[in-house]
């Protein structure tokens, strides 16, 4: 345990037993202060944590959290806190801790070493494949923890190891890893200090971030509750007058109508329908006000005419959506007599929901909306025509699905979803027809002729093809360099190139970066380190960059001879492979061209988005 952050000596506090009460205190304040960097430094390991535990929630499994000492009590106590908090079901949020009930007021000796106490836990509580576990040991190294994690994965629950020390066997063991360091303690080993305050931020943040997107609140509302006593009755006519502006007689007039349901009293006054239709919104909502009601005025105030339905606004506005597998871009676009003109823009992230999961892609779309609003300077409402290019949406069922999610939040009059890459047609080749090619986390080919006809090639998704895609590309990159380690491949710089980006010292330690909660965006943001080492001549990388833009002009000619566009036609790229990628643009063309192929024009679409603008305005008659 010598090598354990958590178990070394803290030289700051080396004549602890000498300060004064003003100098201990203000130690303590110092060392705590690191705590919330360290926190934030797993932003993006918690808020994955965040979606699969809200998924799983929702399609009916369990938040469980299991620890021994003083883990095991900040475990229980979270999960003892959601139902007063947010109104969970008993059980939805399960802590367990090793001893068992006695041991969150007594130490019990030698119950966190012990694995039969973990698969006797894990049976008493009937753990499926249907929940989450999340794995709580400071030192990262508990028996108990580490037998709970490994026997849940072998049920099929997805675990989460959460621990104070870097590569800490939790964190190996576990699908996904979060591990705040904040550093020796400032009583050496005393992990209810440093590391019992960061273990309890990221569980707050853990169970609050998965109850906020199962719709408990509505802005920073607790709205999951229904009046039962005069407390609750107090309670409610406040939040229904905070978030409506009504007074409190009118306030408790709606609630009495709603049957003193908060959720179904804020939908029928924010979108002005019955409580009937508002309960049937909230059910096709998944609870989620905010989308129940389809309007996201200031402060949640109602701004319609009294009908439910925005007010009418004299501009024809339309809605350009480019959503991928790294982030979603929306455009608030008006239609003006030349054309158009840009009102705002929203940035959220990857919206391809076969990557990141049906709400995780819904709720960036939603989030990249409210922000084009805002920087609009304007409240959301619908406007008359939307287009929203997505990854992975090129099938019916995939677009029906994004279809009743703007139907739900009344997106706009006019919905359009098409897969990303005609967008490119729309903005990057004359009068939309041509080759689009899109080489960014995936790849994929689409071209259209003028009689409005499609082909597609590739698209296929990670494991069935992507082939020319940053992730195909990285993923290369990455394969080489662990050949090269074990020695059945040549020496490659590509190695030292990644160690350097990724802070690694030793090829071996890649496979934490692969394994424990890298996602495909993460990994494809390898791809320049890659390009780079084919640009300064590596081999091993050339080889790679090479195959790439072989098989990404493959997919071209593929999609334009499906359509017979003959031997030279208008192609449009995007993706920052190709729009930013060294060299790579470059490598694409000359393989179109080896295979007997010319594109002209060449256009880089740097804002697909716009694409989206265009469509979506060619769907709403021109003003007389």
């Amino acid at each position: 345990m010598d090598h354990l952050q958590t178990e070394a000596r803290n030289p700051a506090s080396s004549e602890l037993d000498e300060l004064s009460a003003l100098q201990f205190v203000r130690l303590m304040c110092a060392e705590d202060a690191k705590i919330i960097p360290a926190v934030a430094s797993q932003a993006e390991a918690i808020a994955r944590a965040i979606e699969v535990i809200t998924d799983r929630l929702r399609a009916g499994g369990r938040l469980v959290y299991i620890g021994a000492g003083t883990s095991g009590r900040l475990g229980v106590l979270d999960a003892s806190e959601c139902p007063p908090t947010f109104n969970a079901p008993q059980g939805l949020v399960v802590g367990l801790i090793a001893g068992g009930p006695t041991a969150l007021t007594n130490a019990i000796e030698g119950a966190e070493d012990r694995s039969d106490l973990a698969l006797n836990d894990l049976a008493a509580v009937s753990l499926t494949a249907a929940d989450v576990l999340v794995g709580i040991a400071s030192s990262g190294r508990t028996p108990y923890v580490l037998t709970a994690i490994n026997h849940a994965r072998k049920l099929g629950a997805f675990t989460i190891g959460l621990s104070c020390n870097h590569d800490s066997e939790v964190s190996a063991c576990a699908d996904l890893a979060i591990a705040p360091v904040a550093g020796p303690e400032i009583l050496s080993g005393s992990t209810r200090l440093k590391a019992g305050t960061a273990t309890k931020l990221v569980l707050n943040i853990l169970s609050t971030g998965a109850m906020v997107r199962l719709g408990k609140t509505y802005g920073n509302l607790m709205v999951d509750l229904r009046a039962t006593n005069e407390k609750l009755k107090v309670r409610t006519n406040r939040i229904v007058r905070e978030a409506t502006g009504l007074d409190q007689s009118a306030a408790d007039v709606l609630l009495n109508n709603c049957g003193r349901e908060l959720k179904t009293a804020l939908v029928s006054q924010l979108a002005g329908v019955s409580a009937d239709e508002a309960r049937e919104r909230l059910r096709k909502a998944n609870g989620l006000v905010r989308a129940a009601v389809g309007t996201n005025g200031k402060n949640g105030k109602h701004h319609g005419n009294g009908n439910g339905h925005a007010k009418t606004n004299a501009e024809q506005l339309v809605l350009g959506v480019d959503g991928g597998g790294t982030s979603t871009i929306v455009l608030l676009a008006a239609r003006t007599s030349d054309g158009w003109k840009s009102l705002g823009r929203g940035e959220a992230g990857p919206s391809n929901r076969h990557a990141v999961g049906t709400s995780s892609a819904l709720a960036a779309l939603d989030e990249a909306t409210t922000r084009a609003f805002a920087a609009a300077g304007r409240s959301r409402q619908p406007v008359r025509a939307a287009c929203l290019g997505l990854a992975g949406a090129g099938r019916p069922g995939d677009q029906e699905i994004v279809r009743e999610w703007a139907a739900r939040t009344r997106l706009a009059e006019t919905v359009d979803v098409i897969e990303d890459a005609a967008l490119l047609l729309a903005a990057g080749t004359p009068n939309g027809s041509g080759v689009a090619i899109v080489a960014g986390t995936g790849s994929m080919a689409l071209a259209r002729c003028p009689d409005g006809r499609t082909a597609r090639s590739g698209g296929w998704g990670p494991l069935l093809g992507d082939e020319g895609s940053g992730y195909a590309i990285a993923l290369a990159g990455l394969r080489a360099a662990a050949r090269s380690a074990d020695g059945r491949a040549p020496v490659t710089p590509l190695t030292d190139r990644l160690l350097a980006v990724l802070g690694l010292k030793r090829p071996q330690e890649l496979v934490g970066v692969v394994y424990r909660g890298g996602d495909r965006a993460s990994l494809a943001a390898l791809a320049p380190v890659v390009l780079e080492a084919a640009e300064s001549g590596d081999p091993v990388a050339d080889a790679i960059v090479r195959e790439a833009a072989c098989e990404l002009a493959a997919a071209a000619a593929a999609a334009a001879r499906a359509l017979d566009l003959g031997a030279s036609f208008p192609i449009a790229l995007a993706g920052g492979l190709l729009v930013s990628g060294p060299g790579y643009c470059e490598r694409f063309l000359a393989a179109l061209t080896d295979r007997g192929l010319s594109a002209a024009p060449v256009t880089l679409v740097r804002e697909p988005a716009e694409g989206a603008v265009r469509l979506a305005l060619d769907r709403i008659s021109v003003p007389s």
